[in-house]
């Protein structure tokens, strides 16, 4: 599943596993990535994802503080 970040060269800062509580050994994972979930390479990155993965939320997509 990490595959379309790459392809769409979107770094990912951060990646974290946590239990699902559904079964054993059935993870959730979440990621940061740079960008905003509307610039086009992460909008590309992110629908072929969906595609693939069996749950997908965006939890927030904040743009980039200037200062």
């Amino acid at each position: 599943l990490l595959e379309p970040f790459a392809k769409h060269k979107v770094n990912m800062t951060r990646i974290e596993s946590r239990p699902s509580r559904k079964r054993k050994w059935d993870y959730v994972f979440f990621a940061d990535v740079e960008g905003h979930a509307e610039d086009p390479p992460v909008a590309k990155a992110l629908a072929a994802l969906a595609k693939r993965a069996s749950l997908f939320k965006v939890l927030g997509s904040y743009p980039r503080a200037v200062l």
